[in-house]
């Protein structure tokens, strides 16, 4: 979008100084979107991706951090790092989004590679 890394800390800085950090911190990845004013945004880089989710993870660790989205314009280890440098939760669906995410058998499938299990949520989590 065109924020530099620093631009993102500061980002993640101002979430981590809250008095209470945030329950929920969704980390996305942009997907250029032919028309949009975004269309020709340059991709972040996947190493700079993850070293986000690991900040996030160090400086708010009770903090969901939410792989949420741009899911799909990953490679399974680029997810499977983001997973290995803290996140612990990720949004399913196209609810909300302007980009599909992977199918739920896509997600499984990564899971059962990486050893990884769903959590059950409870009808007020699945809103």
């Amino acid at each position: 979008m065109g924020e530099e890394a620093i631009d993102r800390v500061d980002m993640l800085v101002t979430l981590a100084n809250l008095l209470e950090h945030p329950e929920s911190v969704p980390i996305n990845m942009l997907i250029p979107i032919p028309g949009t004013p975004l269309a020709k945004a340059e991709p972040i880089d996947p190493l700079a991706f993850v070293r986000t989710i690991a900040l996030a993870r160090i400086m708010m660790p009770k903090s969901c951090v939410r792989l949420s989205a741009g899911r799909r314009g990953m490679t399974d280890e680029m997810q499977a790092w983001c997973f290995f440098a803290g996140a612990n939760s990720i949004f399913v669906g196209d609810t909300l989004l302007t980009a599909g995410n992977p199918g739920e058998d896509q997600d499984a499938a990564l899971f059962r590679r990486l050893g990884i299990e769903a959590m059950e949520l409870d009808a007020n989590q699945q809103e």
